[in-house]
């Protein structure tokens, strides 16, 4: 509350005060008892496009009721400005008034208006002050652009399917009418392309959205070949858009009615992904403020993208992967089965072959049979994925398929390193030739990368619900960085790859499958101080 008591008058007073309101940055406005605006200072005649000196302007209420605007943007009637509530007797602290004055960006003051009282407390006038804003709340509405774009992007699945709704809020957050989205289409010879746009007026097609940049050419094809944002304030008189092209995209925008043009670059770290060009219908200020808020959402979308198209390179990858294993097992059996047949009748029958060629026909009998459970790996692999093969369920006793699994391990001499604890019956609900496939797998697995007469200890134990059992070898173990890959298809370990062992990189891969579809678990783990423990759950029920 303002209240005037006696002055202390001195000549040069009214000067001071005059001057004192003057040099005020903040917009200083002032009325009478009668709602008569008296006094408006030079910030806030700047603001309002009016002469710095003399009277009040005569039209200075009517021609505000055209630039005023509330938070929500609807026109704010001069009754209900701060000043004439002030008036009525409210105290109002910093509530934000929008100024848009035709040709100028939208500025933000936040208004803080008093009545202003004599020493009898009667109402002399209203007095209202404006600081601008207009960066402040621009930066809080794109903290809130920031928060809607990342939850747009968390429900979406396409960039397709996000682009509209994150173009709208960046757009309703600048306050510009359009955005555009475009990004580099990798299977279409690395065009520019338009994924998507938003139009706050909805006006009909005309050319302005959907068209193609040219690199080098035009605000969006610049940034497509710079990878650096562009700002144009007032895009009708840039004189660097010479060419046909950019001036036919010039006329296309001062139709609409579009000033400025901002234009980001969409990046994966290094790689540039698209360009995001978004149009103001005045002449903007704040290029650093608005550039740097706008790479941010962006790299927001920049991320989306990556990740999108990693995924999508992965289920290409995994059906490709799929189609191959499909594809070689079907191919490989047929013929494989025919050499193996042959090769293996040789072989029994070479007693008329003299030494050099028994050897040789028990070569390709070996190497055929080494393929042909490859070949069989494969299609076990693709029907069990494909869903194609089902598993026999019955109630099998895993302690007697381990015990089965150690003996058949005996017949190539390594049987006595074995020890077991084991209980005399251990039954579960599953198909007893699937685990049997993944205990001959896991214990020639520890065999083969255990050194000769290394210990391998294989333990079975058990709830009511569940049943582990755990492999531990002491040979060369796993490293702990591969371990989440060792059962991905034809993956081998870099110190196996190193030593020269052989193998196809497909057992762990079947065992997971055939665990899984049993609804158990497979891991490893560390077997200090060398070796790997492979551990595996089933339920019981």
């Amino acid at each position: 509350m303002v209240v005037l008591g006696t002055p202390v008058v001195t000549p040069d007073s009214d000067a001071f005060l005059g001057a004192l309101l003057e040099s005020l940055s903040a917009g200083v406005v002032a009325c009478d008892a009668g709602g008569r605006v008296v006094f408006v200072n030079r910030a806030m005649r700047e603001v309002r496009g009016f002469p710095p000196d003399g009277p009040v302007p005569e039209d200075y209420v009517e021609s505000s009721e055209k630039v005023l605007a509330g938070p929500d943007l609807r026109p704010m009637p001069w009754a209900q400005t701060p000043l004439m509530r002030a008036l009525r007797g409210e105290h109002i602290i910093a509530e934000d008034v929008l100024i848009r004055c035709p040709g100028e960006p939208v500025r933000v003051f936040a208004c803080t208006s008093q009545p202003i009282y004599d020493a009898a407390h009667r109402v002399l006038g209203a007095v209202s002050i404006a600081h601008e804003v207009t960066a402040l709340r621009r930066a809080e509405r794109f903290r809130a652009c920031h928060l809607a774009v990342e939850h747009v992007l968390k429900r979406a699945t396409t960039v397709q399917g996000a682009a509209p709704d994150v173009l709208r809020a960046v757009s309703v957050t600048l306050g510009w009418p359009c955005a555009e989205l475009f990004l580099i289409d990798e299977t279409a010879g690395a065009g520019l392309h338009s994924v998507g746009h938003w139009d706050a007026a909805g006006t009909p097609s005309d050319g302005f959205f959907g068209h193609v940049p040219r690199r080098g050419e035009g605000i969006t094809g610049r940034v497509w070949e710079n990878g650096r944002a562009i700002w144009v304030p007032d895009i009708g008189s840039d004189l660097s858009l010479r060419t046909p092209y950019e001036q036919e995209r010039v006329d296309i925008c001062i139709r609409r009615g579009i000033r400025t043009v901002l234009a980001v670059p969409v990046h994966d770290g290094t790689t540039l992904l698209g360009v995001l060009t978004c149009y103001a219908g005045a002449q903007e200020r704040h290029e650093d403020l608005l550039t740097v808020l706008m790479d941010g959402v962006a790299a927001q979308i920049g991320v989306f993208v990556a990740l999108r198209r990693a995924e999508e390179l992965a289920r290409q990858l995994a059906r490709a992967q799929s189609d191959f294993v499909d594809l070689v097992g079907h191919e490989m059996r047929t013929p494989l089965t025919s050499i193996t047949a042959n090769a293996t009748i040789l072989a029994e029958e070479a007693a008329g072959m003299d030494h050099d060629g028994r050897q040789m026909a028990r070569t390709i009998a070996r190497n055929a049979a080494t393929l042909q459970r490859i070949a069989d790996a494969l299609l076990d692999l693709a029907g069990l994925d494909g869903g194609h093969l089902t598993l026999e369920r019955r109630r099998v006793d895993l302690t007697a398929l381990v015990t089965d699994a150690i003996a058949a391990a005996a017949h190539t001499g390594r049987g006595d390193t074995i020890s077991t604890d084991l209980p005399p019956e251990l039954y579960l609900p599953g198909d007893p030739d699937r685990l049997h496939q993944v205990l001959d797998d896991l214990l020639a697995n520890a065999i083969k990368y255990s050194p000769p007469g290394a210990p391998i200890r294989i333990t079975l134990h058990a709830d009511d619900s569940t049943a582990e059992l755990r492999i531990a070898d002491t040979g060369i173990g796993t490293p702990e960085a591969e371990r989440g890959r060792v059962f991905d298809r034809f993956f081998r370990g870099s110190n196996v790859r190193h030593q020269g062992t052989h193998g196809s990189g497909l057992g762990l891969s079947l065992a997971r499958a055939i665990v899984h579809l049993h609804g158990g678990t497979i891991r490893l783990a560390d077997n200090h101080p060398t070796g790997t423990v492979v551990c595996v759950t089933l339920p019981r029920c």
